[in-house]
């Protein structure tokens, strides 16, 4: 057999493949069988070369979809909006990347694997952190936001919203996910983010609910 000339696009393929069928039937009842039976021309060794497991074909879903939709550039260069704004749109935009809530419900039980939490919080330190302490230290020159520590701020910023909400990590119905997340936001506007408003507060009520089904 030739060697793959194209490897990158038969990830995509994958990926595209894969990203139907959680969605059609549920992460939990796709096999990597059902994902090379839809894709036709190739083997289950070949999806294996790509990914080492269908956690991984997950992750890198996740990945992807957030890379094709970076809410952090969409914001980058609006001049309508100060920094607290830009963090506020940010995180509604992340929210209105098709398919991605009903993929990260699908998603959050992969997080007791150690490993695939691992390199999420190494992910969130290397490319989340740097992306909010941006957007902070403007927030800070225009007068939205009242911090001497944005690093810091930022790392708490990922911590809460990116690993305490998270209810396969710390367990949590919808109304405790809810009452966890308004504390947060009090946490955050006592370090000089007000990060919460009514449009938040209203996606993340939807949020906590679909994650709870």
């Amino acid at each position: 057999m030739s060697r793959n000339k194209y490897p990158e696009v038969t990830r995509e393929r994958i990926l595209a493949v894969a990203q139907k069928l959680f969605l059609e039937q549920g992460y939990e009842n796709t096999t990597i069988p059902d994902i090379v039976s839809a894709l036709g021309d190739l083997t289950k060794g070949a999806v294996y070369h790509h990914f080492k497991s269908k956690e991984d074909i997950m992750d890198a879903l996740g990945d992807k979809m957030f890379w094709d939709n970076n809410p952090f550039e969409q914001v980058k260069g609006r001049r309508d909006l100060n920094g607290l704004q830009k963090i506020r749109e940010v995180i509604k935009l992340a929210h209105a990347i098709p398919h991605s809530e009903e993929l990260t419900a699908q998603a959050l039980p992969l997080l007791k694997n150690p490993r695939i939490l691992a390199e999420m919080i190494e992910n969130d330190q290397k490319f989340f952190v740097p992306f909010w302490q941006e957007l902070i230290e403007e927030g800070i020159k225009d007068g939205s936001i009242h911090s001497g520590c944005p690093k810091e701020l930022a790392e708490l910023l990922q911590m809460l919203t990116g690993i305490w909400l998270i209810p396969s990590i710390y367990p949590a119905d919808s109304e405790e996910l809810f009452r966890r997340f308004l504390f947060a936001g009090e946490v955050l506007k006592k370090a000089g983010l007000d990060l919460i408003d009514d449009d938040i507060l209203k996606m993340a009520r939807r949020v906590f609910a679909k994650w709870e089904k």
